[in-house]
């Protein structure tokens, strides 16, 4: 039987602002985040890359991660993920190898396929017509040569980045990038925070079609889950509207800012709404430390990854840092 103590237990950090809050304010709450997980023993804690999200501060991803770097002492900080469409690769490999010269064996690279933003948005960064998910593969293996020794008469050397042998993982949220992450023997990381439709067949392809490599000896497979965890069954259904009305402002394509939790959701979305947000939120585990280690359990059980990455969308910033805490308790 899977044993939680056998999982690591992982953050995905988006640096979510509340309404009412600052942005100074979500940024300083994400380092007080990074310094509670060193201290609570999580495994990592990644930052999402996403642009033109009101809700969303952690769009320089390299940079906060540089902050907060500095600011604990051996937690292991990385992306989850930079959004390859949007990035040169030898930026991103000198990014993430100056990263890794100052801080060893602290930082990990995660990279994902889709812009995490909107065509507009895209062009504004810089890349136009001339990067595309197309190029993923290709681009992959440009940011592992960088960080290797470099080639005889290689034309191009990252510095810093070469010899850093930053990890890399590839993230997504259908088949192709599980596919890829196979045929590279890299880890692979799948986003079932808010798409876990595919999740069972991406973990079925990756596994079936993994090949060694000089990462990686056998397959290793993180999925994201989203929590709420609070002292009572109740609580957490209360805290989790926000979660909820977050997830219904996405899908309206209204402000991602969290809100203040709300007594009943009954009013608030419509009934095909509703269906739209369990299916997003369809592997959360919302509820007391007994309910969700249960539900945690059960996830172990069926299958059997190697590590879990926690989501957690709870306004107050203290229950918030409660629920990681919680979370630890379990293993």
């Amino acid at each position: 039987m899977a044993n939680l103590k056998d999982i690591h237990f992982s953050i995905l950090e988006l640096a979510s602002i509340r309404e009412g809050q600052s942005i100074q304010a979500t940024l300083a709450h994400t380092l007080q985040l990074a310094q509670h997980a060193e201290q609570l023993g999580y495994h990592r804690m990644l930052l999402a890359e996403h642009h033109n999200m009101s809700g969303i501060a952690s769009s320089a991803t390299s940079v906060l991660l540089t902050y907060l770097l500095a600011n604990t002492k051996h937690l292991i900080l990385g992306s989850g993920g930079v959004m390859l469409p949007n990035h040169a690769p030898l930026v991103v490999a000198e990014q993430f190898g100056t990263l890794a010269t100052l801080f060893p064996e602290r930082v990990v690279l995660g990279l994902g396929r889709a812009p995490g933003t909107d065509p507009i948005t895209m062009r504004a960064l810089r890349r136009g017509n001339q990067a595309s998910e197309d190029q993923f593969p290709q681009d992959v293996l440009e940011i592992l040569q960088y960080f290797k020794q470099p080639r005889p008469n290689q034309q191009i050397i990252a510095t810093p980045g070469q010899n850093t042998h930053v990890p890399v993982l590839l993230l997504g949220s259908s088949l192709f990038s599980a596919q890829l992450a196979a045929q590279l023997g890299l880890p692979y990381a799948f986003a079932s925070h808010f798409a876990p439709r595919f999740l069972e067949e991406a973990i079925k392809i990756y596994r079936e079609n993994f090949q060694p490599s000089e990462y990686l000896d056998q397959p290793y497979i993180s999925i994201g889950v989203p929590t709420v965890v609070a002292e009572t069954d109740e609580e957490a259904q209360f805290l989790a509207t926000t979660a909820y009305q977050r997830i219904l402002a996405l899908l309206r394509g209204q402000s991602l800012k969290l809100k203040l939790p709300v007594s009943s959701m009954q009013n608030l979305w419509s009934a095909s709404e509703l269906e739209a947000v369990k299916n997003f939120y369809a592997l959360a585990q919302i509820g007391s430390v007994k309910t969700v280690q249960h539900g945690l359990q059960q996830l172990a059980e069926r299958l059997a990854v190697d590590e879990f990455i926690f989501t957690c969308d709870i306004y107050d910033m203290q229950k918030r840092l409660d629920n990681f805490q919680y979370l630890m308790q379990m293993k």
